[in-house]
């Protein structure tokens, strides 16, 4: 079998990032480059050679400067595309080293006949395997991104709440008071001569307890704060007032939220988006403190801001369900395998092994 083939299997296992945006090419009108912009990038031909391998040929009767692989650009970019349609420069270059170093490897591992060895078919059998995989995620990927209009527009009619964007106001009235811990007492002129007495030790103030005191001295401040912004008074203000209360010496955090959606909520929060304009929600109690809203407007977003959102969500759904059916575990054999671990991930194909654990080699 050609090593080309086993060069593909190889680097067909190579995860690339996103290709970059190409720019646009210059129109007829465009003005001339100025002094600080790059120059034109010479044109290369489909045949020009744009890889050169030396030492690596078909031949075996060819030595020297006169064995050698060339690759055009073609044949690259024919590769390349295949791995990533549109794949950005600086990944080409890498992909063009690798490309070079396992053509000459696998040339070498030819010639000491390693590609007739029975683990070569296991292996290659299942590096096809992988490449499919590969190739199915893919095509699956870029079947779920084909959404329909209807299909946009009825998951907007139907889910109609989660795209409400309002404006709130909220007071965040911390949970427990801070509590400075209690001042030394003053030593008198007679300190000395108390010193030598044994000190009679007080009774600890039970931290539980302390805690709990904070934390109700808090939950009250939260109601009179409730209380006083339902009857329409400035939400900074008493924001002010919830930390000045808590005995916090920062900066109160302000009091207004815009384009708040029902996905930038807590979940026991998402109810303040059924308030109506100038309404005062209940409070709101978690383990992180207490919430008091006001709804200032709110507004259903149109069809065509969202459109984007809901073609990727519908998008990402497709593609899970598609996957659904190979997400399955199979029955295995507790006997031969034993009980479920962690094992360590197999390597893809065409990656190295493992090194054994008294090896001195240094790989690169």
């Amino acid at each position: 079998m050609s090593y080309k083939w086993f060069v593909i299997l190889l680097l067909a296992t190579l995860a690339f990032g996103q290709a970059a945006p190409v720019p646009a090419p210059p129109t007829p009108n465009q003005p001339a480059a100025t002094a600080t912009e790059k120059p034109a990038e010479p044109q290369v031909a489909p045949t020009d050679p744009v890889i050169t391998v030396p030492g690596v040929c078909a031949d075996a009767s060819k030595t020297g400067d006169a064995c050698k692989t060339v690759i055009t650009k073609e044949q690259f970019e024919k590769l390349a595309n295949s791995l990533q349609p549109n794949m950005p420069p600086p990944m080409r270059r890498q992909l063009a080293a690798i490309y070079s170093r396992a053509l000459a490897m696998s040339a070498a591992a030819e010639k000491r006949g390693l590609d007739k060895l029975p683990q070569y078919e296991e292996i290659l059998r299942y590096a096809r395997m992988q490449i499919l995989s590969q190739q199915l995620t893919r095509d699956l990927q870029e079947e779920s991104q084909k959404v329909p209009d209807p299909d946009i527009e009825k998951y907007y009619k139907d889910n109609a709440g989660a795209f409400e964007e309002a404006t709130l106001l909220k007071i965040f009235v911390p949970k427990s008071k801070q509590i400075p811990p209690p001042k030394p007492a003053a030593r008198s002129a007679k300190a000395g001569a108390a010193a030598a007495k044994p000190a009679v030790k007080e009774n600890p103030i039970d931290p539980a307890a302390r805690e709990k005191a904070a934390q109700e001295a808090m939950t009250k401040v939260a109601a009179d704060l409730h209380a006083r912004a339902v009857k329409g008074e400035d939400f900074d203000t008493l924001q002010k007032e919830a930390f000045v209360s808590a005995g916090l010496k920062g900066s109160a955090p302000p009091t207004k939220m815009e384009k708040v959606r029902p996905t930038a909520l807590p979940a026991a929060h998402k109810s303040v988006l059924d308030l109506k304009p100038d309404e005062v929600s209940a409070v709101i109690d978690d383990p992180s403190g207490h919430y008091i809203y006001k709804m200032v407007s709110k507004q259903t977003l149109p069809l065509d801001t969202v459109k984007p959102e809901i073609r990727n969500t519908l998008s990402t759904q497709r593609y899970k369900d598609a996957m659904q059916p190979f997400q399955a575990a199979p029955n295995l054999n507790q006997a031969y395998f034993g009980e479920t671990r962690n094992p360590a991930l197999l390597p893809r194909p065409g990656q190295p092994p493992a090194k054994p654990a008294h090896g001195d080699d240094d790989d690169e």
